[in-house]
């Protein structure tokens, strides 16, 4: 496994883990969310670089995305 592929695989998990807690989705509810999200699809995407930037930070874009339907900059 790449070093890419494990950051990847730990921020999934941590934005799961926030659903859960912070919007009390199940696992099933957070892992969809994560996966269907266009945030992830940025995450995957390695150019972006988004895969390596904070917890906090990828998680604050999924809440916007999720909230708002789309992906906000700024």
């Amino acid at each position: 496994m790449s070093q890419e592929s494990f950051m990847i695989e730990e921020l999934v998990k941590d934005l799961v883990l926030k659903l859960m807690e912070e919007h009390k989705m199940s696992m099933n509810e957070a892992l969809d969310a994560v996966y269907n999200s266009d945030t992830y699809t940025k995450v995957l995407d390695l150019e972006t670089g988004l895969f390596s930037q904070s917890t906090a930070y990828v998680y604050s874009i999924l809440q916007r995305e999720l909230r708002e339907g789309k992906i906000v900059a700024g």
